[in-house]
């Protein structure tokens, strides 16, 4: 990791002036207006959001439900047992999680669509068909158990690996990139976020667990996890050893040095106990920093072309199809050859991502970065308003 340039270092004394007078603030700020010469591009970006909140809407209405049933429930909650007390309710950046909230129908068929493609490319089901005959031999009554133990295990290393994973965290940073948590921060996700969590779903049908079961566990996950990112207190301190808790995520969402890179279990906070990423301090403090320390777009439209910067457009060939078929019939061996380069950086890329997986999954218990050196102490008041993007972790070319 670069040092910070002298002439680029901010006073921290400001910073934390800034930080503290934002996060405090029960007005939220102006907006700001977009640069000269820049309209054409905010008024596309504000017309497509609309057109994917609009086809969201028009899929179905279960966005606009949830977001009322949340409002309901939820809210109240938050105000009279809020976890960051000066936290305004009208936020920053609260209509873009409605949005996302809203546009989840369109978002989830094209979520689900690539779900399943790395659930066939994943290979999880040979393992899931190897254990089948040892699975059908538990009673019905620990099978169910053995299910949520299974799915829930799976899911947390699926989840650690889309945070300790460069090409993977790409996506999940959307999802952390907010700053407040409340009641609808839970919907911030792209599409492909959650399909890493393909393999446990498809390993565990393979394996002979219900279809019922393992559809209701995948769906509860997504649900749950809607109230985990609530602003709401949970003081009874016994019961997150046992349970998971909104104050346990608030942790996992948690920009600061001690918390990052823990608290990934999704039902059960063992996972991270047994595999040394379990974090919940022995004091009553509160985060006092969420977000990333990418400086992410916070626009929909921006947001979900966010992790494939700097990729060649795989659909580029149909600018010109009729070229593009006729290709491959006038030059067979330059197709071919093509063909044969695109399949090596396929596997390259398959091996690179299985390699850190290794490296993830056989790091040293508890340690929170592959190379302690490359930590950076942040003072208090440091936010992501003020910070220069760092690499926390190493970055692989795929």
């Amino acid at each position: 990791m670069e040092e910070m340039d002298a002439a680029t270092t901010i006073p921290f004394e400001s910073i934390e002036d800034e930080s503290r007078t934002e996060q405090y603030s029960e007005v939220p700020s102006a907006p700001k207006l977009p640069p000269v010469g820049g309209w054409k591009k905010a008024i596309f970006l504000r017309l497509l959001a609309i057109l994917i909140i609009g086809s969201g809407l028009f899929i179905s209405l279960e966005g606009v439900t949830i977001v009322i049933f949340l409002f309901i429930i939820v809210v109240p909650f938050e105000r009279f047992f809020p976890r960051q007390k000066h936290q305004a309710f009208k936020r920053p950046h609260l209509e873009l999680d409605i949005g996302y909230a809203f546009a989840a129908p369109l978002l989830n068929i094209i979520g689900i669509t690539a779900a399943i493609f790395v659930a066939i490319v994943s290979l999880a089901w040979i393992p899931g068909l190897l254990i089948a005959p040892y699975v059908a031999m538990i009673p019905s009554p620990y099978k169910l158990i053995t299910g949520i133990l299974l799915f829930d295990m799976t899911v947390y290393w699926a989840h650690r690996f889309y945070h300790e994973i460069p090409i993977l965290w790409k996506f999940h940073s959307i999802h952390h990139s907010t700053e407040h948590m409340d009641w609808v921060s839970g919907f911030r996700a792209h599409p492909f976020d959650g399909t890493l969590i393909a393999p446990a779903v498809v390993f565990l049908i393979a394996a002979g667990f219900p279809n019922e079961e393992v559809a209701f566990l995948a769906i509860f996950q997504i649900v749950f996890g809607l109230f985990l990112h609530a602003n709401v207190r949970f003081r009874f301190k016994i019961f997150h050893r046992f349970i998971m808790t909104p104050e346990f995520h608030h942790w996992h969402h948690s920009n600061e040095d001690d918390a990052i890179w823990s608290n990934y279990s999704t039902f059960l906070p063992l996972w991270d106990m047994l595999f040394g990423t379990y974090f919940m301090p022995k004091d009553d403090r509160r985060p006092k920093i969420y977000g990333v320390d990418e400086i992410v777009p916070m626009t929909m439209a921006e947001q979900l072309k966010y992790p494939f910067e700097g990729v060649k457009n795989p659909l580029s060939f149909l600018r010109h199809p009729l070229r593009s078929l006729w290709y491959p019939i006038r030059h067979p061996l330059r197709s071919m050859a093509r063909f044969f380069r695109f399949a090596g950086r396929m596997i390259k890329g398959y091996l690179a991502i299985a390699r850190l997986m290794f490296r993830s999954a056989t790091r040293p218990w508890g340690e929170k970065y592959p190379n302690a050196a490359r930590h950076i102490d942040r003072p208090e008041g440091y936010s992501r308003k003020n910070k220069i993007a760092v690499d926390m972790i190493e970055t692989v070319e795929i």
